[in-house]
C-alpha cells in the first residue's frame, strides 16, 4: 500500500465509569486508538455534549493522538457504568446521550469516501438519529472500502432486523462466544460453531468472518481459508478494549497487505497486550 491507510470509527465515544476512576472509550474509538498506533491514518466520528465531560474527553482523545471529527450536540456526553467481575466487565448504558444524535457533517462524508475502512457496531444504531447517520456513511465509503461490523451486543439495543440490515452493508463480521447463541436464535442457524462462521460468511457474502472466544481462541475466515489461534495466557489486569484492539490490529495489517494468518496472529498479540494494561488505550512501548 502506498499510503497509510485511512480508518475510520463511527459510533460512541463515552467515559467508562470504572471502579477505579473514570476512563475515556467506546468501541469504535478505542478500535481507531489501536489503528492508528500501528501506522494507520485513524479518525473518530461521533458527538460529545457542552459539558465538562465532553471538554475533558476532548483533551483524552488529543493526548492520547487519536483525531476525530465530533459533533457538539444539547444532549450529555455518554458515560457508561461499568463493574468488573474477575476482570471482565458488566455494563449499564446511560441512553439518550450525545452519541445518540451523531449529525451528518460534510466533513464527516468527505473523509469517509477516502476511508480504506469503516468500522462501527450495533450499539450506536440504538436511536435513529446515529443510526442515519452511520448508515449513510457505511454508504459513501468506496464499494472496494472495508465495512467492519464489531455486532457488540449490549443490553437489549438490538434486534434481528437491525444486524440483518447492518450485514447486508458490511463486508467483516466480528463477534464473541457470547453473541454466537444470540446470533444462533436469531438466525436459525445449527452446528458446530465452525460450521455456523461459514454459514453467516456465505449467507451475508462477507469477505471475513472474525470469531472470539476470549481466553481460548480466535478463528478468521474467508471463502477460501480459516485461520486459527489460542489466546495467549497473560496476567490480565482487564479485558475492557481488548476485542477492538484485536480489530484494529487484524484491519489495519490487511490493509497494510499482510496474509490472513499474519494479521490474525498480530490481531491475537495485541490484544494480549492490552489484557495486561489498565483501560482502553494502553500506550505502545
Amino acid at each position: 500500500m502506498n499510503h497509510k491507510p485511512i480508518v475510520v470509527g463511527v459510533g460512541e465515544l463515552l467515559w467508562d465509569m470504572l471502579p477505579s476512576g473514570k476512563r475515556a472509550g467506546g468501541a469504535p474509538v478505542n478500535f481507531v486508538y489501536h489503528a492508528a498506533q500501528l501506522g494507520a491514518d485513524g479518525y473518530a466520528i461521533s458527538a460529545i455534549g457542552k459539558d465538562d465531560f465532553g471538554a475533558e474527553i476532548l483533551q483524552e482523545l488529543d493526548k492520547a493522538g487519536i483525531r476525530y471529527q465530533l459533533s457538539f450536540t444539547d444532549y450529555p456526553t455518554g458515560n457508561v457504568l461499568i463493574s468488573l467481575k474477575d476482570g471482565n466487565p458488566d455494563y449499564t448504558i446511560v441512553e439518550n446521550v450525545a452519541w445518540d444524535h451523531i449529525p451528518l457533517t460534510q466533513e464527516s462524508l468527505d473523509l469517509v469516501k477516502k476511508a480504506d475502512c469503516v468500522c462501527f457496531g450495533s450499539l450506536a444504531l440504538r436511536h435513529a438519529d446515529s443510526r442515519k447517520t452511520i448508515e449513510t456513511l457505511l454508504d459513501a465509503a468506496p464499494k472496494e472500502a472495508l465495512r467492519f461490523f464489531d455486532i457488540n451486543l449490549r443490553q437489549h439495543y438490538y434486534s434481528k432486523e437491525l444486524i440483518e440490515k447492518q450485514l447486508r452493508r458490511a463486508n467483516i463480521f466480528k463477534f464473541n462466544d457470547d453473541e454466537i447463541l444470540v446470533l444462533r436464535e436469531m438466525f436459525a442457524l445449527q452446528g458446530t460453531d465452525d460450521e455456523v462462521c461459514r454459514s453467516l460468511l456465505e449467507r451475508f457474502d462477507l469477505r471475513y468472518v472474525v470469531f472470539t472466544a476470549g481466553d481460548k481462541f480466535s478463528a478468521v475466515y474467508t471463502a477460501e481459508e480459516k485461520s486459527f489461534f489460542p489466546t495467549p495466557r497473560v496476567q490480565v489486569v482487564d479485558t475492557v478494549g481488548a476485542g477492538d484492539s484485536f480489530s484494529g490490529a487484524f484491519v489495519y495489517n490487511i490493509l497494510a497487505g499482510k496474509s490472513l494468518k499474519e494479521a490474525h496472529e498480530a490481531a491475537v498479540r495485541i490484544a494480549a497486550f492490552v489484557c495486561t494494561q489498565s483501560g482502553a488505550w494502553p500506550a505502545y512501548h
